[in-house]
């Protein structure tokens, strides 16, 4: 370790670091090449080529001519996954029918109930047995 200064362990920690980010981000242009529905086969084959015959050329290239549409995917990416995810929750939760379904029915006709008591539409005997029948 004596013959290996501080500056040159950050030096080293700093090319590893850069490596890494190096690979991450030809990942991630690789992974956007595939998931672009605009761009034709050639067009991904010709991309593909680019990148990985001359990887920093392509890599800057593909950022400069695509890069904004990069952006565009990755939120749309994100919106459909969120959608997905709360469709799975709602199919899950079973909306329709029984389940938990049924006690978020409950809680919303409780609240109603509630709405139209405190409107005046329904006395509070009324609103004590409408409640008791929700709930029975």
């Amino acid at each position: 370790m004596d013959n290996y200064p501080l500056l040159n362990l950050f030096w080293t920690m700093l090319e590893f670091f850069l490596w890494i980010l190096w690979f991450f981000l030809l990942f991630k242009v690789i992974s956007d090449i595939f998931r672009d529905h605009d761009l034709s086969g050639w067009g991904k084959a010709g991309w593909l080529v680019f990148v990985i015959l001359l990887p920093f050329l392509g890599i800057f290239v593909y950022l400069i001519v695509r890069g904004q549409g990069m952006g565009k995917r990755d939120v749309e990416q994100a919106k459909q996954s969120e959608a997905a995810f709360r469709s799975y929750i709602r199919d899950a939760a079973g909306t329709e029918g029984g389940g938990a379904g049924g006690a978020s029915s409950h809680v919303d006709e409780l609240a109603k109930l509630a709405e139209l008591k405190r409107t005046g539409a329904i006395s509070e005997q009324e609103f004590q047995k409408a409640k008791d029948k929700l709930l029975a």
